[in-house]
């Protein structure tokens, strides 16, 4: 079974940078899409970023394009989100989310929540305006 867990939130000026970090621990060699999402206080989850299984196919939210760079590296069972020049209003809890998927669909992302299937406890990102 996936088996997802995050790392790599805390608090950081604006303008700085964190590393997310997605780890399946379960290394059930499924393949599956991931993603990564957010949510803040009093608001909706929401998509931020996902990548096919492949790696060849990504997302990004508008709010977030040009800032953030989701990658994976199967090998090791992890999923990245590098986010960059960070704003206020990025402060969020980040999950992380993964779809298996097969062969077929090895280039496919998923950019709602409602195809995955497994979820991580999510990290806390602040942000200091």
């Amino acid at each position: 079974q996936v088996q997802l867990a995050e790392s790599g939130g805390g608090l950081v000026q604006a303008g700085g940078s964190l590393r997310l970090s997605c780890t399946d621990s379960g290394r059930t060699g499924n393949s599956y899409a991931a993603g990564w999402f957010r949510q803040a206080p009093g608001k909706e989850r929401e998509a931020v970023a996902a990548i096919s299984w492949s790696g060849d196919n990504t997302y990004y939210a508008d709010s977030v394009k040009g800032r953030f760079t989701i990658s994976r590296d199967n090998g090791q069972n992890t999923v990245t989100l590098q986010m960059n020049s960070l704003k206020f209003e990025d402060t969020a809890v980040y999950y992380c989310a993964a779809r298996t998927v097969t062969y077929y669909a090895r280039n496919y992302y998923y950019a709602t929540a409602s195809p995955y299937e497994h979820w991580g406890r999510g990290t806390q990102v602040t942000v200091s305006s």
